[in-house]
């Protein structure tokens, strides 16, 4: 599976107030490892950075005026997601911003593009209810190393996410299967390794002995005179 850990830096926190993304930070991961594909761009929003946003990131407005808007990079970006599994943290903000970017660029929307999204808030809460499920409070639960975030960074967090991620579903590499293998032929093979391995131990007199002793006890206590075992 070819999955895209995906995060976004904005302007401010609500994109029908005119906010606009600044930056997108995405990793590409191919059966659960890293490829070292990228995707990293910083944004011309095309409008000033709210003060508390940029507390956040620390991009101002200064460093953006040179760089592209939305639209000039709008389909590098479709086809780096294009077909994978999006990965998002907080994945309601992200895919806001970037379907509001992609509406302005005369774009589909994220969803037409990709085969689904994941969201690990959503994952994160339901495995720890109640307990902070930040990016950095997981981090420090799964000890992953974000010792170099001292502000929020789209690329940055996209990397961070992806140590989260596969610290969140750890294990699930062992259900994954070579379906090219049909299900009769690989079970008949895992019977044979088991036979293969099986030693056959015979009870001895004194063995049978004692379990016909047990099987009389059980018969008595039930008031059967005879176990169901002796029935027959």
């Amino acid at each position: 599976m070819r999955q895209i850990m995906l995060d976004t830096e904005t302007t401010g926190l609500d994109y029908r107030l005119g906010h606009r993304v600044i930056e997108i930070g995405g990793v590409e991961l191919v059966g659960r490892k890293l490829t070292g594909q990228r995707f990293h761009r910083y944004l011309n929003p095309e409008r000033e950075i709210d003060a508390g946003a940029a507390a956040v990131h620390g991009i101002n407005d200064e460093f953006l005026l040179d760089k592209p808007r939305f639209a000039e990079i709008a389909d590098e970006l479709i086809e780096f997601l294009r077909g994978a599994e999006l990965v998002i943290h907080n994945a309601p903000f992200d895919v806001g911003f970037l379907n509001n970017e992609l509406g302005l660029a005369g774009k589909e929307p994220l969803e037409s593009h990709c085969s689904g999204i994941v969201d690990t808030l959503k994952m994160a809460r339901e495995l720890r209810p109640g307990r902070r499920n930040s990016l950095d409070a997981l981090c420090q639960e799964y000890a992953v190393d974000n010792s170099g975030r001292q502000l929020h960074g789209a690329l940055l967090d996209a990397e961070l996410l992806a140590d989260v991620y596969l610290a969140i579903t750890r294990g699930q590499e062992s259900l994954i299967m070579d379906l090219e293998v049909p299900a009769a032929t690989l079970a008949g093979a895992l019977l044979e390794a088991d036979k293969a391995k099986l030693r056959i131990r015979r009870a001895d007199a004194a063995e049978l002995a004692d379990h016909d002793r047990v099987l009389a006890e059980i018969g008595k206590e039930c008031g059967r005179g005879a176990s169901l075992w002796q029935a027959g």
